[in-house]
């Protein structure tokens, strides 16, 4: 495994990188590591609804290599990862091909809600890197159960972490302290 030497934070499909989450993670991160929160084309053209995932997916193997010399680093030392949405994209670009020190998907989209035979998962057998996932215990678009068993797909390590009583946007400062607490902890591991 290598050691994280930059971190790449993108939001959920109807937020903006300036989600409270996020910025928590970057100001108690951004001491240790550049951390740089990232919104897709269609965040900063405006636009609320994203397009399809593959797309942006493809979008971000195309941004990641100038995001990475933008902030002084590899792809290979770069994490990437987001909430929902964002992390689901970051998955999906790493299954495609796109190069990164390990992944941080919080409150993952395993399915949407109630309709648990929609899975998001189909590109899970493609990703070889370390793989962290923070998600809350009563999270409807996923449960602790259901990331167990649908992770195991996963090539690389993974690390499942849950906030007792968090749905899928960790709101409350203690969800959140929470989340920054798990990726802080979990990137400590990362090279060694």
């Amino acid at each position: 495994m290598r050691a994280a030497e930059a971190l790449l934070l993108t939001p959920g499909a109807g937020g903006g990188a300036d989600h409270p989450a996020l910025i928590d993670i970057e100001d108690a991160l951004s001491g240790r590591l550049p951390v740089r929160r990232h919104d897709f084309a269609y965040r900063r053209a405006g636009r609320r609804a994203p397009p399809r995932a593959p797309s942006v997916a493809a979008e971000l193997v195309g941004d990641l290599p100038q995001i990475a010399a933008e902030l002084g680093v590899s792809p290979d030392g770069l994490v990437i990862g987001g909430r929902s949405f964002g992390g689901r994209v970051c998955s999906m670009a790493v299954a495609d091909g796109a190069r990164a020190a390990g992944l941080v998907l919080l409150s993952y989209p395993l399915h949407p809600p109630e309709r648990p035979e929609r899975l998001r998962t189909e590109h899970f057998a493609l990703i070889r890197v370390p793989c962290l996932f923070v998600s809350g215990t009563r999270d409807p678009f996923a449960t602790p159960d259901e990331l167990g068993e649908h992770t195991r797909a996963i090539q690389g390590p993974v690390a499942l972490r849950f906030i007792d009583g968090a749905r899928h946007d960790p709101n409350s400062v203690a969800a959140r302290r929470a989340v920054v607490e798990h990726v802080g902890n979990w990137l400590d591991t990362l090279g060694s």
